[in-house]
């Protein structure tokens, strides 16, 4: 390889990189040839001066095949979001889409900067590996239909590495680099057909429609480019979604949202995404579109994706009965609505992920421990009624000066009005690829 020196002078001063430029920095990034503080530069040269969506493509090729060769996936479906507060979506998606004899192989993340992954999640079931081989994530889809796994040397390592220095690089809101990673890792991991979950708003890296908009289609162009049937639900994170935010609490509560409990707009975003994972899976229209509404409906209701998830989780190693009794979780302190009666008018996303975050629940660089048992439950939602004194949350976290931090942070989240505020609805609208 070229001095890496080339590669940054051309990633800052040329008009358009070729594909040759991209498989470099994926060799150079996947062979720990080239030191972090090289990469970060590229990064950073990159995050200022943008991609082409043609740059977009190569680069994204050039981190999926940073494994070798890429192989079909054992699954007919996957699924990923951009990211959000409080997402525990794939821990229920994943079952009940598997649950109706669609298999789901999926490839996840760890939380970058306020927002949790999925993996971290995963890992606090006891027992529960998430590092598996391509053969093992491929038995487990084929013996159960479901399995999730964190990338390795096989699934797009150069990406891996890349994604574990964008957090401390400041380059994680760019949106030809999260089209690049997501993409990548959906390509190395063979799917035939995707839907994306965009978050938009204060608690996501897409502040507005219109910049989640444009991050869906570049995504989705690169899918069309790499022969995968997709679409894209832009969806609310104007507000953490369902109440728990932190490992074991959204373990917890995606485990009630399997028994038709949980929170409403959990409930409501998963029934949306498996639906359009089950029309991607087929190739489905119209009133096949439709009908799937009422199929992942039922699987969720009548216990299919519950027994599906046990399943899973005890083939990847995992403790079910411990998911059972509900995952323990460090002592917690409420936090108390100390204003005056109104109505809730925002719940800050942004702030609840970085409460959750100061007790331990997140990382603010990549090297930091995850502690399982911290974070944030918020009681209430956008329009719900406040009175002096009543409970709005609890923070959950091993030290009582942490306990007090978060708790005051929890408080300065939640705003109060005297009218009727409008909830925003869970999916604002659906992205098709483009013909």
């Amino acid at each position: 390889m070229s001095d890496f020196r080339d590669l940054l002078t051309a990633a800052r001063d040329s008009r358009q990189l070729p594909p040759a430029h991209f498989e470099a920095v994926a060799r150079g990034a996947a062979s720990q040839s080239v030191p972090d503080y090289q990469l970060a530069s590229w990064l950073t040269a990159v995050y200022l001066r943008g991609l082409s969506p043609e740059e977009v493509f190569a680069l994204t090729m050039a981190l999926a095949r940073s494994g070798g060769p890429l192989a079909p996936s054992p699954g007919a479906v996957d699924k990923h979001s951009t990211g959000g507060v409080g997402d525990k979506t794939t821990l229920v998606v994943a079952p009940l889409v598997a649950s109706l004899g669609i298999p789901v192989a999926k490839m996840s993340g760890r939380g970058l900067a306020h927002t949790g992954g999925t993996l971290d999640k995963l890992e606090s079931i006891p027992g529960f590996r998430v590092n598996l081989s391509r053969d093992e994530w491929a038995r487990v889809v084929e013996r159960v239909g479901v399995a999730v796994a964190a990338q390795s040397q096989e699934l797009a390592p150069a990406d891996g590495r890349l994604y574990a220095l964008r957090d401390a690089t400041a380059t994680v809101d760019s949106p030809a680099l999260i089209a690049a990673s997501i993409m990548s890792k959906k390509i190395a991991g063979g799917a035939r057909a995707l839907v994306l979950d965009v978050k938009i708003g204060r608690g996501a890296f897409n502040a507005s429609r219109a910049e989640g908009r444009q991050l869906a289609r570049l995504m989705l162009d690169v899918a069309s480019r790499a022969g995968i049937r997709a679409e894209a639900l832009l969806t609310n994170m104007e507000e953490p979604l369902g109440h728990a935010v932190g490992n074991a609490l959204e373990v917890n509560e995606a485990w009630a949202a399997l028994q038709g409990a949980g929170p409403a707009d959990l409930r409501d975003l998963v029934l949306a995404v498996a639906a359009a994972m089950v029309v991607q899976a087929r190739g489905a229209t119209g009133v096949q579109a439709a009908a799937a509404v009422h199929e992942v409906q039922a699987a969720l209701d009548d216990g299919r994706a519950r027994d599906k998830f046990c399943q899973w989780v005890h083939a990847q190693g995992g403790d079910v009965s411990q998911v059972e009794r509900g995952l323990p979780l460090a002592p917690a302190a409420e936090v108390v609505w100390r204003g005056e009666a109104g109505v809730v008018s925002r719940v800050d996303p942004l702030q609840i992920g970085r409460a959750a975050m100061e007790v331990g629940a997140g990382r603010k660089v990549a090297a930091d421990v995850v502690n399982p048992r911290v974070g944030v439950e918020v009681l209430v939602k956008t329009g719900d009624a406040l009175v002096p004194g009543m409970p709005v949350g609890r923070v959950y976290a091993d030290a009582a000066a942490d306990r007090e931090r978060a708790v005051a942070m929890v408080q300065q989240a939640i705003g109060a009005g005297q009218t009727l505020a409008s909830r925003p609805p869970v999916v604002w609208e659906s992205v098709s690829a483009p013909d």
